[in-house]
């Protein structure tokens, strides 16, 4: 597919296209996912503070609605 081909395509069609490029980037030739260590780490610690209470949290409906004002 061209660049030319890739440009005529609805908004909607680029973005399923997109998504599937994402996901076959983003994993190995098994299948499973790239997650590099420090990612795993990380997001292993965020977990453990989660867990622990020590990482402050809302509801998505108030975090979109905070997102949402700092937009207006």
């Amino acid at each position: 597919m061209s660049d030319l081909e890739v440009a005529e395509l609805p908004v909607a069609e680029k973005l399923r296209l997109m998504e599937c490029l994402w996901d076959s980037l983003s994993r190995d030739a098994a299948g499973e996912a790239i997650v590099p260590e420090w990612h795993q780490t990380v997001l292993a610690e965020r977990a453990g503070r989660i867990d622990n209470g020590q990482e402050p949290s809302s509801p998505w409906s108030e975090a979109k609605q905070r997102l949402q004002q700092r937009i207006n």
